[in-house]
């Protein structure tokens, strides 16, 4: 597998189809495979590329850096064909943090899910100062498995 065609292939799928649906407030949104293997062959890339395209919209990576999440994928079995349809939500950290704050302003009282939200989030927060305190995730494990041998 080409791992620069596939940052190319994320590059130009989050260029042409995932920032006009965020700039457009839309919070859910498709990429057809074949819409993108033609804008790719515009840009000139190589074709016989369809798995690769299929494999690059679904990557934790590509879904990570834009803040999304797969809805459906809609296609052959395989999932590996110009027919393609992957569906998408958004669901950045940033954005679901900020809809629990609108939904417990305008209800004054929080649903199961904002509060469980609202709660990892502050642990999460705290677990975080905690590593750092020990120099990072790494050196708090060194830490614990010290201590685990001297009480062996």
């Amino acid at each position: 597998m080409n791992i620069g065609l596939s940052n190319k292939i994320r590059a130009l799928a989050q260029a042409k189809y995932v920032e006009p649906a965020l700039k457009a407030g839309n919070d859910k949104f498709s990429i057809r495979v074949r819409d993108l293997l033609n804008d790719l062959q515009m840009e000139g890339f190589p074709g016989g590329h369809t798995p690769q395209v299929c494999s690059a919209l679904q990557t934790a990576k590509f879904l990570r850096d834009n803040g999304i999440q797969i809805e459906a994928i809609e296609g052959p079995p395989s999932k590996m064909s110009p027919t393609v349809v992957v569906r998408y939500r958004v669901a950045s950290l940033k954005q679901r943090q900020h809809s629990l704050e609108s939904r417990v302003e305008q209800t004054n009282v929080e649903d199961p899910a904002a509060r469980a939200l609202r709660l990892s989030e502050k642990l999460r927060g705290i677990l975080k100062d905690e590593l750092a305190e020990y120099g990072g995730g790494e050196a708090f494990l060194r830490w614990i498995r010290s201590e685990n041998e001297h009480a062996a």
